[in-house]
C-alpha cells in the first residue's frame, strides 16, 4: 500500500491510497487485480484513513484505490473549490489518471479497466453528480453507503423529515452547523462522531463498547477531521445539503448497490432507499439497484468491516 498522487485540470494535487504499486517496474500486468479498480471515496471531514479496516481485505481481491477529496487528508485545499460539483470534475480526472496508470502498468487499452466505485456520505453525491455531468459510462458499477440524494427537506415529491438530514434540512439549520464549525470546531468533530458511529447515537445492550475503544474511535475520527480547515468545511456543508440529486440518479443504468446503518444518526432509511427506487424507476426485469441494511451507523464500514467487505468483493465480482 501507499499514497500517489494526480492533479486535477485547476492543478490541485490529490492524494490517493494505491493497493497495487504503479509505474512500469510497479504491478505485473500478469497481477488479475489491476482489471478491476475498487475506489473507496470517504465522506464530510473525512480521509482515504477512514478505510483501514477494508483497505488491505478489498485490495487482496482488486486494485484498491482510496483518494483524499480536495480539502481533506493529504490532499491539497484551493482557496474555492468547495462544491459538490467540483469534487465529481475532480473524480473525473482520477479516472483519467487511474486509466494511463493501468495502462502503463499492464500495457493494455485504458478500456480494459473496470471502475467500481464505493461512495460513503459525500461521496456518494459527488458520484452522482459525475452521473448527471459525464453520465455513468465510466463506471461498471456503483456502491452508495448511507447518503440520501438530498439531505435538505422540500415540497416536491413530499421530501420531509421521513426523508431528509435528520439534523440539518433547511436554511437554519444549515446556517447554525455552519457556525457551530467555524466557531466551535472541535464541538462539530465530536457532534459528529456522536451521530455517525451507531452505538454512539442508538446504544443497544450488546454493543460491547469498552470505554477505552470509544474514546480511541473519538479520537481516530476527530483527529482525521481536524485536518480540513473548519470554514472550507462550512461552505461545502451549504452546497452539500441543497443539492438535490434525484432526478440524476435515475440516468444510472449500471448495477447498484445502495448500503444504510440501521443506526445511523443521519438519515432515515426511508430516505436512503430512495436512491433504489430511483434507479430501479425504468428498469425492466431484473432490479438494478438493490439495498443492504446494516445493524450499525453512517460509518457502517467502520463498524462492521467483516460484513462490509464481504458484501463489496461480491458485488463488485458481479460487476467485473
Amino acid at each position: 500500500m501507499q499514497y500517489s498522487h494526480c492533479e486535477t485540470n485547476d492543478g490541485c494535487r490529490l492524494a490517493y491510497r494505491t493497493s497495487l504499486p504503479l509505474g512500469p517496474e510497479g504491478t505485473s500486468a500478469n497481477d488479475h487485480r489491476l482489471k478491476t479498480c475498487v475506489i473507496l471515496m470517504h465522506g464530510f471531514s473525512g480521509s482515504s484513513a477512514y478505510f483501514e479496516r477494508n483497505f488491505s481485505a478489498l485490495g487482496a481481491e482488486y486494485w484498491g484505490v482510496a483518494p483524499d477529496i480536495r480539502g481533506h487528508g493529504r490532499s491539497e485545499r484551493t482557496r474555492g473549490g468547495y462544491h459538490v460539483a467540483r469534487l465529481a470534475a475532480d473524480m473525473r480526472d482520477l479516472i483519467a489518471h487511474l486509466s494511463r496508470a493501468y495502462c502503463v502498468a499492464s500495457g493494455g487499452p485504458p478500456s480494459d479497466v473496470r471502475f467500481v466505485p464505493v461512495g460513503c456520505s459525500i461521496g456518494a453525491a459527488v458520484l452522482w453528480t459525475y452521473v448527471e455531468l459525464f453520465g455513468d459510462g465510466d463506471f461498471a458499477g456503483f456502491v452508495f453507503v448511507d447518503q440520501v440524494p438530498l439531505q435538505d427537506r422540500s415540497p416536491f415529491d413530499d421530501w420531509d423529515a421521513s426523508c431528509a438530514h435528520r439534523g440539518c434540512y433547511d436554511e437554519a439549520t444549515m446556517l447554525a452547523a455552519q457556525q457551530t464549525w467555524i466557531k466551535d470546531p472541535s464541538a462539530a468533530r465530536a457532534g459528529l462522531v456522536a451521530d455517525c458511529l451507531g452505538y454512539r447515537f442508538a446504544p443497544e445492550p450488546g454493543d460491547n463498547v469498552t470505554p477505552e475503544q470509544r474514546e480511541r474511535d473519538e479520537r481516530f475520527f476527530t483527529e482525521i477531521s481536524a485536518l480540513c480547515d473548519p470554514e472550507w468545511l462550512a461552505r461545502l456543508l451549504a452546497d452539500h445539503t441543497r443539492y438535490d440529486h434525484r432526478e440524476a440518479i435515475e440516468a444510472i443504468t449500471v448495477p447498484t448497490l445502495v448500503m444504510a446503518g440501521r443506526r445511523t444518526g443521519c438519515f432515515p432509511l426511508d430516505g436512503v432507499r430512495e436512491t433504489v427506487r430511483r434507479v430501479n424507476k425504468d428498469s425492466f426485469g431484473v432490479p438494478a439497484a438493490t439495498m443492504s441494511v446494516f445493524d450499525s451507523g453512517h460509518w457502517l464500514f467502520y463498524e462492521e468491516p467483516e460484513r462490509f467487505n464481504q458484501e463489496v468483493i461480491e458485488f463488485v465480482r458481479k460487476c467485473a
